[in-house]
């Protein structure tokens, strides 16, 4: 588990495909001896597994539903990446809670300045727009955000200069893609209400009607 606030920017130093799969190799300012192998990071909002570390670098094998779920199909060397270790239980929430399993891939449809602020506004695939709220959260690439506006297929945000700074965001431009997580209790809340079963514990819009919710 996750909070979407970046601690360091790395840079991808290394991809190896195999088949459907690969591995990825970035160099780090992040303390090594503090992560151990096997350990989680969110790399651009995805969690990955650490299974090699030296020489200032991690990498990570990527399984074949990472990559059809986000943009790490298109990394090219040199590309720099979000990073954040998993969060410990005695930390402050101070973003959302972000699990880093990427829900769909979003596209940089405008991009603005305003006093200083960076304004983005994303596209989106349909299916996700039930998930995403104004004034809701979401991670954008791994990087806890809050939703300026909410369309039917756009959402818009609003980067402030120390986000841009400590992040990748400051790079992105119209027609670029990122990873897009959406908030976490809302597709839990969305599986135990609509379309739950009542036999099996489950709320459903017939359940509230019959005692007098709706």
């Amino acid at each position: 588990m996750f909070t979407g606030l970046i601690e360091s920017v790395g840079e991808l130093v290394g991809i190896e495909r195999r088949g459907d799969s690969g591995s990825l190799t970035l160099k780090t300012a992040l303390p090594l001896e503090e992560i151990a192998i096997g350990a989680s990071i969110a790399v651009n909002g995805a969690c990955l597994t650490v299974v090699r570390k030296g020489g200032g670098t991690l990498s990570f094998d990527v399984s074949p539903e990472t990559i059809d779920r986000t943009a790490f199909r298109n990394l090219k060397g040199g590309a720099p990446l979000n990073l954040e270790r998993a969060m410990r239980l005695s930390d402050r929430l101070d973003g959302h809670l972000v699990s880093g399993h990427v829900d769909c891939v979003a596209t940089v449809a405008e991009r603005r300045e305003s006093s200083g602020n960076i304004v983005f506004s994303f596209r989106f695939p349909a299916p996700c727009a039930k998930y995403i709220a104004a004034k809701g959260s979401v991670a954008i690439d791994g990087i806890s955000l809050t939703v300026n506006s909410a369309g039917p297929d756009t959402f818009s945000i609003n980067v402030i200069p120390h986000t841009a700074a400590k992040t990748t965001l400051a790079h992105r431009r119209v027609g670029d893609e990122v990873n897009l997580e959406t908030d976490l209790i809302c597709r839990y809340l969305e599986r135990l209400t609509i379309g739950g079963d009542p036999r099996e514990g489950g709320v459903s819009l017939e359940l509230l009607a019959k005692n007098g919710f709706l």
